[in-house]
């Protein structure tokens, strides 16, 4: 390796549009009075989750707070539904084939409160299953998350600029928004 190869490694990217974000995160929510309830997710012990800034990939308050950062930062954020998830809304309910479902793992039996995935003309939605028959299901299709308040831990994994196919699509490609 040259000199002016690695002298060009140790320029410290900061995160900017276009740049994909490797980061590790927790996340729990918080209830009305403050009072963070246990993590609902999280990605330590896993692969960092990917995704390409300046794209609304991460919810709005992240991917702000997010802005001017570099690998090695950590951020606790607590975030209002308006820049998270946004709020429940009223009569998002609908009934729904089965069939059109998918859900994360193999499902023996459908019951309440499931996450699942519906393909719509806009792409893949979240739902949550509110009842399910023998062919049908009621399905929410408020994010489980809308109108709660979040809090967020985040560390910066790594910081790499997007290829010319990714910010064309808007998004990271690779299994799970990182190649293995």
């Amino acid at each position: 390796m040259s000199e002016a190869e690695s002298a060009e490694e140790h320029v410290e990217q900061s995160i900017t549009v276009n740049k994909v974000v490797n980061f590790h995160y927790r996340l729990a929510e918080v209830g009305e009075d403050g009072e963070r309830a246990g993590w609902r997710e999280e990605s330590h012990g896993g692969v960092p989750l990917a995704y390409l800034h300046g794209f609304h990939n991460v919810v709005v308050g992240l991917e702000k707070a997010l802005e001017g950062k570099k690998v090695g930062d950590e951020i606790e954020i607590t975030l209002q539904p308006d820049d998270a998830y946004g709020y429940r809304r009223p009569n998002s309910t609908q009934r729904i084939p089965i069939k059109h479902l998918q859900f994360p793992g193999p499902v023996k039996k459908i019951l309440p409160g499931m996450p699942a995935t519906v393909e719509t003309n806009q792409g893949n939605r979240a739902v949550v299953i509110i009842k399910a028959g023998k062919f049908n299901a009621d399905v929410d299709f408020n994010h489980p998350l809308a109108g709660k308040a979040l809090y967020y831990e985040v560390q910066v994994e790594g910081i790499r600029d997007a290829s010319a196919e990714e910010i064309a699509h808007g998004h990271v490609h690779g299994a799970g928004g990182h190649h293995h």
